[in-house]
């Protein structure tokens, strides 16, 4: 169909430059638009969705939004809004389906794992059902942990680098370091188990006695926050463990950054 200036047809037609978008009508469950500069907006758009389940408005059992009404509801992109979802899905708030709208499973979020620490035996089974995947390994100047081993800052030592996965999602950063009598005599393909100092106590016949363990928190850096799946400047739950040998001398030193939001720590004294 055709039409001639001033046609009834072109009349009937807005006008391009006076055409004004109709007023942003927010979903029910959409306490108020997000606001950039307000922080992240995907933990903006999950602290609604998690106010609004917990409150009843989206109700237990229930089948969210479409992720692409659910972008066009909190007017973000699509990689913005599954963001939000994976940490609900991460929470345990919903259960996501392929190809299918998520399902609210609970009205609250369940707490973090709690890995107590007291024994070599917790530290087995805080990494069990992991996954290690393994990055490199071989020499490298290290001052802090050649300080732990009390060696030069120059000398080189053997330094393991991999990405602890729990459920196929990451959980922590892991580095490892060896004193270069220990670290010479290992590979990468002796590290077959996701417990690490396993491997070396049945590779070299060592068996270690403990660990002296340390814990700070930092804040993600852009390449830690992209290893882990989180952004940057979250905070992340640093843990050190130097293990010690039958003599005293110490043989590993592990640093692994944890995902706050996924890991912590108890203690228990008699």
């Amino acid at each position: 169909m055709t039409s001639r200036p001033g046609s009834a047809y072109e009349r009937a037609m807005p006008n391009p430059r006076s055409f004004v978008a109709p007023p942003f009508v927010a979903p029910p469950f959409v306490a108020h638009r997000l606001v950039r500069g307000g922080g992240p907006l995907y933990r903006q758009a999950a602290a609604q969705l998690r106010a609004a389940i917990a409150s009843g408005r989206i109700a237990l059992g229930s089948e969210l939004p479409t992720e692409a009404a659910l972008a066009c509801g909190f007017d973000v992109s699509l990689i913005t809004l599954r963001h939000a979802l994976r940490e609900l899905e991460t929470e345990g708030l919903i259960r996501k389906r392929a190809a299918k709208p998520a399902t609210v499973v609970a009205a609250l979020p369940r707490p973090p794992a709690v890995r107590p620490l007291n024994s070599i035996e917790d530290v087995v089974q805080a990494a069990s059902g992991g996954d290690l995947r393994i990055a490199s390994y071989g020499p490298r100047r290290a001052p802090e942990a050649a300080a732990a081993f009390g060696l030069d800052a120059a000398a080189e030592l053997y330094c393991l680098r991999g990405r602890l996965f729990i459920g196929g999602a990451p959980l922590s950063e892991v580095t490892i370091y060896f004193p270069p009598a220990i670290g010479a005599r290992l590979t990468r393909a002796d590290f077959d188990d996701v417990v690490v100092f396993r491997s070396v106590e049945r590779r070299l016949g060592i068996r270690l006695e403990g660990a002296r363990i340390t814990v700070t928190a930092e804040r993600a850096d852009a390449a830690l926050a992209r290893a882990l799946d989180i952004e940057e400047a979250d905070p992340v739950l640093v843990s050190r463990m130097l293990w010690r040998g039958p003599d005293g001398a110490p043989v590993e030193l592990t640093i692994a950054r944890h995902r706050a939001d996924r890991y912590s720590l108890s203690y228990e004294f008699p």
